[in-house]
């Protein structure tokens, strides 16, 4: 079905659901939602934009969705909040069917109701390619910061990295490979399960969206610390090792700059690694600045760059 044959109004009435949250005290059909905060107020966005994040011949539409939810949930994560309301806003391209949003709204709300989100507003339009962008309004109590590192600390990950990238990689060469390693681009999912836990005990903390290489320089920016990483520590997954055989590969740069992984990298004093060492892995340490930062490789040390750049081809 056309969406010209439902309308904006008719789409938008369509993809509604009642709220979940009692807090929510206007939702979808005025101007503006009206929501009862207590304490501290945590916000954060993330825009989607089709060719570079996502394609349409790769992702079904409930993949994009969830995709475009996750990612916002987890700079939540990051921070250590609650995410309680979503606003989503999206430019259509022509094509675009009622079904089509129909199972694209069903993957947000997959990741929604998994993590009590009401959506709460947004606002559609059209354009020349699609764009998903989601703005999510959580509760905070004292946020964990990218600023918060000292030297001597422990950096760790809540899990392998260089998956989603591994997928990237076997989707554009159009070749076959492991399907956990295509599923992990196309469904990357984020750590609010366990982010709680790794808050309490950590002195600073961020997503892995834009890779290790990228997130560890930006802990070290904030924080004024140096780092060193070792590549050796650096936790894989097989379907991530098993592309880089199909690929020729080495799946640690993936790792280092690939991104869109969304596990957690925190840094921690060593005498607390052992209240969150079930749920990380250790992969280097935090410097005075004065030492720089290095990527650790067969024991030759190397500058620790990298990153995806969205600016950067």
């Amino acid at each position: 079905m056309r969406i010209s044959e439902i309308g904006e109004f008719g789409l938008i009435e369509r993809l509604v659901r009642p709220p979940k949250r009692e807090s929510l005290i206007v939702g979808i059909g005025d101007d503006a939602a009206v929501m009862g905060m207590t304490g501290n107020a945590v916000l954060t966005t993330d825009m989607l934009v089709e060719g570079d994040h996502f394609r349409t011949e790769w992702s079904t539409p409930r993949q994009i969705g969830r995709k475009a939810m996750a990612s916002n949930v987890s700079d939540i994560a990051a921070m250590g909040g609650t995410p309680e309301f979503a606003f989503i806003s999206i430019a259509l391209r022509e094509g675009i069917e009622v079904e089509f949003m129909d199972d694209l709204y069903a993957g947000m709300h997959d990741v929604a109701d998994e993590y009590g989100i009401d959506i709460a507003g947004g606002d559609t339009t059209h354009g020349s390619v699609m764009v998903i962008n989601i703005v999510i309004v959580g509760s905070i109590e004292t946020p964990v910061l990218r600023s918060g590192a000292s030297p001597g600390e422990l950096i760790c990950v809540t899990g392998p990295l260089g998956g989603s990238k591994a997928g990237l990689e076997l989707l554009l060469a159009g070749k076959d490979g492991p399907t956990g390693a295509v599923a992990k681009h196309l469904d990357p999912g984020c750590r609010m399960d366990i982010s709680s836990d790794i808050a309490a005990v950590a002195n600073s903390m961020i997503d892995v969206s834009d890779g290790l290489a990228s997130e560890v320089n930006h802990i070290c920016d904030m924080s004024s610390v140096g780092a060193e990483v070792i590549a050796e520590w650096i936790p894989l997954s097989a379907s991530t090792r098993e592309a880089g055989e199909v690929l020729d590969q080495d799946p640690v740069g993936w790792a280092l700059n690939g991104g869109e992984d969304f596990e957690l990298v925190f840094t921690i004093h060593p005498d607390r690694l052992k209240e969150v060492e079930d749920r990380c892995t250790v992969v280097g340490r935090t410097l005075p600045s004065d030492e720089g930062r290095t990527l650790v490789v067969d024991g030759n040390r190397l500058p620790l760059t990298g990153g995806y750049d969205h600016f950067n081809e």
